[in-house]
């Protein structure tokens, strides 16, 4: 039988919680009498607590609710303030992008030519744009899917423009891609016969090494010392030519090469062909001069107070002396070459019992070729230009380019040519072009090397780019008809017209600009106008490892190399456009400029010649070492208080890469995925030049 429940006790405890505001856990009573009374006890404590939690609640909430107004103003202001940081930082970008592109282009004194192409691109920019802004409304209205048509368009707004949609539709079917269509299929057969032409070249490449084809001399320059016991027909009579106008980084580097010479100093005289117009480089190369002179070497310098005809005008007027006459053979080197000193012993030779041998031309390697992405790029390029073209056209045709240097001519050859013209800024081609058609044959020395420096700064390769693709399209006006006309062969005529001219120097700056800048983004915006993915990709890229094995350590490059030259094709373009039609620019020189690098190795091996012919002549040259020092020391002080190097900027590059951008964008919504890897790529490449963020910065 259970206890009886003690109620005084009961009652006594529910006063005691009550008043403490104690809650404790509930226990389960033994009868019904107490569960009740436990329930009501319970119930009274949870009313109090509750009111007690309702008013911690309500003053939690108005702290929280200033707290959250606070919160949201300062997030607020934080945006604004980003929003107008990014305003005002576009705008002031937009204001200095378009205050260095005017003042770059009125610096650089644009022709007329450059400014109208670079308005052809502006008014196509714009164009791309709209369209791109027309498509993305049509895939947003789900136009892409089922096409609207003429006769079921809505009323109002979107119904008019539902309706310029469905037109567009079918104008761009029926009036716009088919000329579209037909000018992407002559591209691609330009660009078929041109691979095809570079994999003929490489062939003969393959063959000539596996052949081992090369020149031989018929007799070669005695080993023994050249200063005893020489002869007339070992050592022929040599002059050596170094044209330099305003490189007072580099002349040194030519003349001394020059002076050390393995030939006799009886036998070579030296040229320094000066047209500076800078008195403080004219004072540095005369006391170079003078220093050489007072070791023994027959050297001499010549100015020109009127410098026309740029570099031709100038072995023109050198070649009018009256000693010339003496000399039999005359060697070119430009101020930043620096030929080996066994150069003449190797070239010479090869004049020997061949009478119609006006040319030995050597391969030049650089000095610079892995400073920046810029000069391996370049290095590309022209290893494949010696290393194929120039030795492949020298074993089966011998006919090929004059490089302008690093070359020996038969002065009777350049005499019997015509000599030096100033007709063009490709005097060296010209001469070349000129010597073949009157008989004369070339010889290519693959495994005689000339040190040169390769351009650094992407404002100079462009200027150098521009006049190598000018001239040649300017001299085939010119000599079109003497071609025709001329006494060779009607197999050389097709080669000097069709391929040498037409498909090195027009085809292929003509199809890449074109097909790749051109046709490609328009076949985004007139997808009925087709361009296959194997010309996009796969063709240029089996071409661009053709271009690559001379040079088999650059592999990595292969992209860049491959969206590099296609954003070249811009200036190569416009440069054959501008000579083709003789606009200004294509007689327009600029000196490449050069840095004055030396290899480590060149620098040793003079040092030493140096030394030792120093111990002979110390006193005579003493005057003008220190006068030397003292010029170099103050032109050293102003290399350091020289103007900041800054980056240009490209109005074509950047109206280009906003293009291919565009394009990029509308063939997303395509899902064409190389073609839209492409653009994408070459869009950022363009980008990337156009901001000149490739090569070293100019001053």
């Amino acid at each position: 039988m259970p206890p009886t429940p003690n109620y005084e006790f009961q009652e006594w405890w529910n006063k005691e919680r009550a008043n403490n505001h104690e809650l404790f856990p509930e226990t389960r009573p033994s009868s019904s009498s107490s569960s009740s009374l436990l329930l009501e006890i319970h119930n009274n404590n949870k009313n109090d607590t509750n009111k007690e939690e309702d008013r911690s609640v309500g003053k939690d909430r108005s702290r929280n609710a200033r707290q959250l107004s606070w919160v949201c103003l300062l997030r607020f202001q934080q945006s604004a303030n980003f929003l107008s940081w990014i305003t005002n930082g576009f705008l002031s970008l937009i204001k200095t992008a378009n205050r260095r592109i005017s003042s770059d282009s009125s610096d650089s004194s644009s022709s007329w030519s450059e400014y109208r192409l670079y308005r052809i691109i502006k008014l196509f920019l714009g164009l791309v744009i709209l369209l791109l802004l027309f498509e993305l409304l049509a895939y947003f209205k789900g136009w892409h899917f089922s096409p609207p048509s003429m006769s079921s368009a809505a009323s109002g707004v979107l119904g008019l423009v539902e309706l310029i949609y469905a037109n567009w539709l079918y104008v761009r079917a029926n009036y716009l891609a088919p000329p579209l269509q037909g000018l992407t299929n002559v591209c691609i057969v330009l660009f078929l016969i041109q691979s095809v032409d570079r994999i003929i070249l490489m062939l003969g490449c393959f063959w000539i090494k596996f052949r081992k084809i090369k020149p031989v001399p018929l007799t070669a320059s005695s080993s023994k010392d050249v200063e005893s016991g020489s002869s007339d027909e070992d050592y022929p009579m040599v002059l050596i030519q170094i044209p330099m106008c305003n490189e007072r980084e580099v002349y040194h580097q030519s003349i001394a090469a020059v002076c050390i010479q393995d030939w006799p100093r009886d036998r070579m005289l030296v040229q320094v062909l000066d047209d500076s117009d800078d008195l403080d480089v004219q004072y540095l190369i005369k006391a170079e001069v003078q220093k050489w002179q007072q070791k023994g070497v027959r050297i001499l310098y010549r100015h020109r107070l009127i410098r026309t005809g740029y570099k031709a005008g100038n072995l023109k007027s050198a070649m009018t002396c009256e000693y010339v006459k003496d000399y039999e053979f005359v060697a070119i080197f430009d101020a930043d070459f620096q030929p080996g000193p066994d150069f003449l012993k190797k070239t010479v030779p090869h004049f020997r019992g061949k009478d119609d041998l006006a040319l030995v031309q050597t391969r030049w390697t650089f000095v610079n070729k892995d400073e920046n992405l810029l000069t391996r790029l370049q290095n590309i390029n022209l290893s494949f230009h010696f290393e194929v073209e120039q030795q492949v056209n020298g074993v089966f045709i011998n006919f090929f380019g004059f490089n302008g240097t690093a070359g020996v001519w038969r002065i009777k050859a350049l005499e019997d040519s015509g000599g030096w013209l100033e007709r063009t800024t490709v005097e060296d081609m010209d001469i070349a072009v000129r010597a073949h058609l009157c008989g004369w044959k070339f010889i290519y020395l693959n495994d005689v090397k000339c040190l040169c420096e390769l351009p650094e700064s992407y404002e100079a390769y462009k200027k150098q780019q521009h006049r190598w693709h000018s001239g040649p399209m300017h001299l085939f006006r010119l000599c079109f008809f003497d071609i025709l006309h001329s006494k060779i062969g009607f197999p050389k005529k097709v080669n000097m017209i069709c391929l040498f001219f037409l498909l090195r120097k027009l085809v292929l700056p003509f199809y890449s600009f074109t097909l790749f800048c051109i046709i490609l983004p328009l076949t985004m915006f007139l997808p009925e106008a087709h361009l296959p993915a194997w010309v996009v990709c796969y063709v240029p890229g089996v071409m661009s490892i053709l271009n690559i094995l001379p040079a088999p350590r650059s592999f990595p490059f292969i992209v860049p190399y491959l969206l590099f030259e296609n954003t070249m094709s811009v200036t190569k373009f416009n440069a054959m456009i501008s000579g083709l039609f003789k606009f200004g620019s294509s007689y327009e020189w600029i000196v490449t400029k050069k840095l004055g690098r030396s290899s480590e190795a060149d620098l040793v091996a003079f040092g030493e010649k140096e030394a030792e012919s120093q111990a002979e002549a110390t006193v005579l040259h003493r005057a003008s070492s220190e006068s030397g020092l003292a010029e170099l020391n103050k032109l050293e002080m102003t290399k350091k208080t020289g103007k900041r190097k800054r980056n240009h900027l490209y109005r074509k590059e950047l109206a280009l890469a906003f293009i291919l951008l565009t394009a990029a964008a509308r063939s997303l919504m395509s899902a064409q995925g190389i073609h839209f890897y492409f653009l994408l790529f070459q869009g950022i490449t363009f980008l990337v030049v156009g901001l000149d963020l490739i090569g070293e910065q100019v001053s």
